[in-house]
């Protein structure tokens, strides 16, 4: 059921969630969950390994239905969303990018990079123009025509992130992404997102256990067992207008 009106998430926060909670095999993952994010927010999701980040980044991106608990994403309820409906979402304005390429070995580089344009009906001259542009971004343009097999693991990783950013979504959710990476390719990698967030107004929800990659972000929370580290409820951040509810409310 959708909320009532007066339950309804803040109109600055782009995504919203409140009292999320989620079992794997009836281990607690998540427990009461609640934050938000404004529209270009970088945010950091720091915390242990285990300790419920990559299962809170599948909640809010819709790729799993919280046991309980509410997400929202301008405005438009994600929690009772059918399964295309929520496809469709994250197809057309959410973007990905975990540890992992997870590359199709058959496809080109530019190819894999242009696939969610390529799915959603964009022409093929437009979606690789669209793609070249991002894997130039990103120093591997000269790369367009390889297959992953043909490319190093720090290479792979920037296709991935050019596939991310390709359709200009809403909101990007990183999932580890520098994990694999060394320290030059890793700068390189996070320079092109945040550049990427900075000029597009896309929002990133960034989790990772690295400081140096959490400094990049605007903000940080962190969760612990499943649950956000300190206690606190929602009000806004000093340079927001009053009234306006632009922040995290921890468990």
């Amino acid at each position: 059921m959708v909320a009532p009106p007066e339950n309804a998430p803040p109109d600055n926060d782009v995504l919203w969630a409140r009292s999320l909670h989620y079992a794997h095999d009836g281990a607690p993952a998540l427990v009461d969950v609640s934050l938000g994010v404004r529209q270009g927010e970088i945010l950091a999701l720091t915390g242990p390994r285990g300790s419920g980040k990559t299962t809170l980044l599948r909640c809010l991106s819709g790729q799993l239905r919280p046991t309980e608990g509410e997400v929202w994403f301008n405005s438009v309820p994600v929690h009772t969303m059918g399964d295309l409906s929520r496809e469709r979402l994250r197809r057309d304005r959410f973007g990905w990018i975990g540890p992992e390429p997870q590359l199709l070995p058959e496809l080109k580089a530019w190819e894999n990079a242009a696939l969610p344009l390529l799915l959603s009906g964009t022409s093929h001259r437009a979606a690789k123009h669209a793609a070249c542009e991002w894997l130039d971004r990103l120093d591997i343009g000269s790369f367009a025509r390889k297959r992953p097999a043909a490319l190093t693991r720090a290479e792979c990783q920037r296709v991935a992130l050019a596939r991310a950013l390709v359709t200009v979504p809403s909101v990007i959710y990183a999932d580890e992404p520098t994990a694999p990476l060394h320290r030059a390719d890793r700068a390189l990698l996070l320079r092109t997102l945040t550049t990427a967030a900075r000029s597009h107004e896309i929002t990133v929800l960034l989790a990772t256990d690295d400081e140096d990659t959490a400094a990049v972000a605007d903000r940080r929370l962190t969760l612990v067992d499943g649950r956000l580290a300190g206690t606190g409820a929602v009000s806004p951040l000093p340079d927001t207008p009053e009234g306006q509810a632009a922040c995290s409310l921890s468990a």
